[in-house]
């Protein structure tokens, strides 16, 4: 797991360019805290930090090949978990290793199969290959786009990198934000490709793109396709835990202290109880970890969204699995520390606006990186398998939006109502989600004499897959690599995610409730209270203390009236939710506050130039 960037500049020799893609490089080095190299060759400089987890001594990068046409570089980030079987097909291909890590498996494979290796893969990964061969840039992003990379073309090339804030250290890149940009930003539709960066872009998952003399390619090597699904309810569940079982036997391989991140749910359960029974079968111990909060199991106060505290049932999986377990109890000093709120923005390079969804993230990562380096996690089983509450929302079903924007509109409010009237008015949000609804379900395929509800459902389900995904995933990798710690997400293996994807929602709820194939399928592994819980989303403090730490931070922002924030947000509404006297307990008023103390961080540490015209 690691960070990668780099520069291609046809019209220049980039080894006078040194200072610059080093700089480039420097600011990957929270993901790879453990080794940096770089290579430099004409027009192609690439850049690399390391974080070892398989091979530690010997997949130091940039790795490259000598061919009699020419050198082939490559940068590569992620695991590759199939790269055993490939170094076995490779080598009987008659090529020779020197090391035993998956990066050289991605090398060779590409010098055998070139850009059609990505086809070949089994893992999360994104990685760029210079071609001095044929003066070619080839970057590839993994089917269901767990792992980063972006790009920015330029007059005469390009450059990458895991996260935009490696781009924007070459001066080709301003750092600037336009209105799609904004739109982008306060909306939660993730369209793909997008980055909010002006002049930006993302490889987008599942796609190959090439840069060469001629111009900028992309390609679709993968993406969600829909198929006839002829296996019963039987057959089905069997065939989900039998791919489950090998996703995470071959997730648990590293060289490395591994970890479970169990929240008491049933996707994480499942995923630590399967891990935990294959390493009891080498006599080993799964370690777990969870995040909780001061006084929050005993002062818990359910509502619609959250019935139940994670804690409790966390204890019955860690007693049933046989775990080795520690809770992170965070308070809300820490929650609201702005220290916190600067790492987690420096880490996304946006203002995501997450509040203290985000803050615990990178805090519960945080604790978990001094005790290990890999991390598997429950992520992605909800879009999966169908566990959302809004895929049982009949408004959200019916509506013609987003499903997810319906459920998040009634319990959250709208916290983009902290933005000032006429920018509101400019950005025309309603618009700009419509327009992407329309876009996003076009490109949903209808099986032959399928239902118009089962239809509906898996345009719901698709949505959920290649968008709502994608802001999870993005957020988990930022919020870990900030942290050096590496997350694989065992349930966005492309081969689970095809076959539960094909299978009608007569059988994803056969039972009447969410989940019901993942449920069916590890449940000889459950704790009875877990089998039968309610979907609890990712925990939110109800502390008062954090909403009051809050308004104490807006209060400050609001003594400096010419700080740039102000430009975007409305000043007054601000005013007067910081200075309520009573506690602040509308979900949208404390969403609010996060997202302006969000932007002025943002603003704060990247000084972005914003064109609102």
């Amino acid at each position: 797991m690691c960070g990668i960037t780099g520069w291609v500049s046809f019209d220049r020799d980039l080894s006078a360019e040194r200072a610059t893609w080093e700089a480039m490089t420097e600011t990957m080095a929270c993901r790879g805290p453990d080794d940096a190299g770089t290579w430099a060759q004409g027009p192609s400089a690439l850049g690399h930090r390391r974080l070892a987890i398989i091979d530690l001594p010997g997949g130091r990068q940039p790795m490259t090949a000598e061919t009699p046409e020419g050198t082939v570089a490559l940068v590569y980030s992620g695991e590759t978990y199939n790269f055993t079987e490939l170094r076995r097909e490779l080598t009987g291909r008659g090529h020779r290793f020197t090391t035993d890590s998956d990066t050289e498996v991605v090398l060779r494979g590409y010098l055998q199969w070139g850009e059609a290796v990505a086809e070949r893969l089994n893992g999360m990964y994104a990685f760029a290959v210079w071609d001095a061969r044929h003066d070619r840039l080839v970057m590839i992003r993994d089917r269901m786009g767990i792992k980063p990379l972006y790009y920015r073309p330029t007059p005469d090339g390009v450059l990458f990198g895991s996260e935009p804030k490696a781009i924007l250290a070459n001066p080709l890149a301003p750092a600037r934000v336009r209105l799609d940009g904004l739109r982008e930003l306060f909306t939660m539709i993730k369209t793909p490709g997008h980055a909010v960066w002006d002049g930006m872009r993302e490889v987008e998952p599942g796609t190959v793109v090439t840069v060469d003399r001629a111009g900028l390619r992309a390609r679709a090597y993968w993406r969600l396709t829909t198929r006839p699904h002829t296996d019963d309810r039987d057959t089905t569940v069997a065939t989900v835990r039998t791919l489950l079982d090998d996703i995470v036997r071959r997730q648990l391989v590293a060289d490395v202290p591994r970890c479970t991140l169990l929240s008491g749910g049933l996707d994480s359960s499942a995923m630590t109880a399967l891990a935990a029974r294959q390493l009891a079968a080498h006599g080993e111990k799964v370690r777990s970890f969870a995040v909780d909060f001061a006084g929050q199991s005993e002062n818990f106060v359910a509502d619609e969204l959250r019935g139940t505290p994670d804690t409790p049932f966390v204890h019955d999986v860690v007693r049933t699995a046989h775990t080795d377990h520690q809770d992170i109890v965070l308070d809300a000093q820490a929650l609201a520390d702005p220290e916190v709120r600067v790492r987690v923005i420096r880490a996304r390079d946006l203002p995501a606006g997450l509040g203290d969804m985000d803050a615990s993230l990178h805090l519960l990562f945080r604790a978990i990186r001094e005790h290990s380096t890999v991390a598997l996690s429950g992520e992605s089983a909800d879009e999966v398998f169908g566990g959302y509450l809004q895929f049982f929302d009949e408004d959200a079903r019916r509506a013609d939006t987003f499903p997810w924007l319906v459920r998040m509109g009634r319990h959250f409010g709208e916290d983009t109502e902290v933005l000032r009237p006429d920018l509101l008015r400019t950005l025309d949000l309603p618009g700009y989600v419509a327009d992407g609804y329309r876009t996003a379900v076009a490109g949903v395929e209808r099986l032959a004499g399928e239902s118009d509800f089962e239809y509906r459902m898996r345009q719901i389900c698709h949505l959920h897959l290649t968008r709502f995904v994608r802001i999870l995933l993005d957020r988990k990798d930022r919020a870990s690599m900030a942290v050096g710690l590496e997350v694989r997400v065992p349930f966005c293996d492309h081969r689970l995610v095809e076959y539960v994807y094909n299978t009608p929602w007569s059988l994803k709820s056969f039972d009447g409730r969410e989940k019901s194939l993942l449920r069916e399928a590890t449940a000889d592994l459950l704790p009875k209270s877990v089998y039968d819980r309610v979907k609890s989303p990712y925990p939110s403090t109800q502390d008062p203390k954090y909403a009051a730490a809050l308004q104490d931070h807006a209060k400050d922002l609001l003594a400096r009236p010419s700080h740039p924030v102000f430009d975007l947000v409305d000043r007054d509404r601000v005013r007067r939710t910081a200075e309520r006297t009573a506690p602040v307990s509308a979900q949208a008023e404390r969403r609010g506050l996060e997202r302006t103390l969000d932007l002025a961080t943002w603003l704060d540490l990247y000084h972005p130039t914003i064109e609102t015209n």
